[in-house]
Formats: structure tokens, sequence, C-alpha cells
């Protein structure tokens, strides 16, 4: 197993691509904390761990990833109920803010970037600090987005929230390598989870398949064998890298709009804010006229 005796955190954990990875990392030897802001989703997720015969391996806690108390909390609880924290992958996320520049609040940006850039930055810091004192180098993962890499990939200010954590993750990696902590980001593409099927996982499905060269969408589990590999000592000479996983969409040229036919005017109609599997309400409302 190619995780034997390895402790891990996992931010966002409970739902998706994080839940997919919790999975993965139990099945290959880890003992893993499960950090989520959903407590419902949560305790859903330890019941699944338990039922495969994981009990004793997971713990959940509920965690606000913008919250400096609340990420070193996790880091505590690692070293706490299982000794060490090898792996930290800082994966919770929300859609954010929606909608043209010009009408997003203030409050929207901020929120956006709180949970998916200062909660890497925070998930990074308390890694980073325990695995120093600890001695026995790491791997730091980041979930960005392929939306990171060009203006055509996704929500603006999501779009410019994941390019922060790519950079972010490359400077993290250059202060860390001493060390011998990893730091890398995973850039996804289309995979449905929670958070992107928008309550119709079949028709998101079909959208998804029309994005990228590959003919099926993506699923949380190519998400978890990509961690799995930045995670174990597979990747021992792999720093400050941002591993693309999307069928090919970039390789295609992410225009994500245009290939879902989707108009300017369309995307411009509606401004808000996707609170995805939080359990928080999202809000979306109609551009206002200049």
């Amino acid at each position: 197993m190619r995780l034997q005796g390895k402790v891990a955190v996992i931010t966002g954990g409970a739902s998706g691509m994080g839940r997919a990875t919790t999975m993965r990392f139990l099945q290959e030897g880890a003992s893993v904390i499960i950090a989520d802001y959903n407590e419902d989703t949560g305790k859903q997720t330890l019941a699944i761990a338990a039922e495969r015969g994981f009990r004793e391996q997971v713990r959940f806690i509920r965690t606000d990833v913008a919250k400096e108390a609340e990420s070193a909390a996790m880091i505590d609880l690692a070293m706490s109920d299982f000794g060490r924290v090898d792996v930290v992958f800082n994966n919770a996320g929300v859609g954010g803010a929606l909608g043209p520049i010009w009408d997003v609040e203030v409050d929207e940006w901020d929120y956006t970037f709180d949970v998916l850039a200062k909660g890497v930055f925070l998930g990074i810091k308390h890694a980073a600090r325990a695995m120093k004192r600890i001695g026995r180098g790491g791997s730091i993962i980041n979930t960005a987005s392929i939306a990171g890499l060009s203006g055509g990939g996704g929500p603006l200010v999501y779009s410019a929230a994941k390019a922060a954590v790519i950079n972010l993750t490359k400077g993290a990696a250059l202060q860390l390598a001493a060390d011998h902590i990893r730091v890398n980001a995973i850039c996804p593409g289309g995979v449905l989870t929670p958070l992107t099927d928008r309550g119709d996982p079949a028709t998101a499905a079909k959208r998804m398949e029309q994005m990228q060269p590959w003919p099926e969408h993506g699923k949380p589990e190519h998400i978890a064998g990509a961690a799995l590999f930045l995670a174990s000592d597979d990747s021992e000479f792999v720093t400050g890298e941002a591993l693309v996983v999307d069928g090919g969409l970039t390789a295609a040229g992410p225009d994500i709009w245009r290939r879902l036919g989707a108009s300017r005017e369309a995307q411009l109609s509606a401004v808000g804010v996707n609170r995805g599997s939080t359990g928080a309400t999202s809000t979306r409302r109609p551009v206002r006229k200049l």
C-alpha cells in the first residue's frame, strides 16, 4: 500500500473529490483527518469509511478553512490522534462569486478568496509548521483549476483565486524544498461533483462531456488518483508543479463558454455566490442595468 503508515489531512474531504480522495487514501493505508465545513456530509463520510472497515483510521473535524484557528485545529487533531502529519490536501472549495465584474459585490469577492485562496494559504502555513517540527518532510497538495490557467476557463473571480493558488504553490515549494516538503497543485477540468452538478447530475454530465476531447466526463476518483501520486513517494522529485487533470481540455483550448454554446449575454445575465456543498445557501440575482 502506497501510503502505509502515513497521516493525511484533507480539507473539503466530506464530498466530491475530497471524499473520493479520503477513501483512496484509506485504502492505501493512510490515516485521514477529514476537515470539512459541512457536518452532515462529514458524518456520512465517516459512516461510509466505517462500513469499509476504516473506523479507527479516520476522524472528522468541522472546519472553516478561512479561519486560522480552525485550520490550525485540523493539524493539531492529526498530531494528537495519529502522532504525525505527512500529507495535507488543501482541497476545500466553492464556486464563489458569479457574474460580470461591474456587478460583483466586495463581500462576494472576499468570500471567494477567503475560501479558495486564504484557505490554501492557511493550510500550507500550518502544514509546514508541523512538518518542519517533525523533520521527516511531507507533501502538500492544493486544488487549483484549469480556470486559473487562462481567462476563459471559469467564472472571473473563481479563476483569479485559482490563479493565486497556482502561484502560491510555486512560491511555497521554493521555500519548503530544503525541508523535503513538496508543494504541488492539481488543476481539474470538468469533474462531476455536488459542487458542479447543480442538483442535476445527468444534465451536468452531458454538458461536461461536450467540453473536452476525452469521451467521458471527469470523476472525483480521477482527482483522487492524481492526489495519491503526489502524496506518495512516487513523486518524491516533483514539487512546484500544477498537474492538469482535464481530459485534454486545455490541450484543445479551454474556451468553456463557447464549447457549451453559451453566449456572452448568457454568461453575464446573473450575479451571486455559489457556496457549493458547504450546506450554506447560494445566491443568484439579475445583473443590474447600467
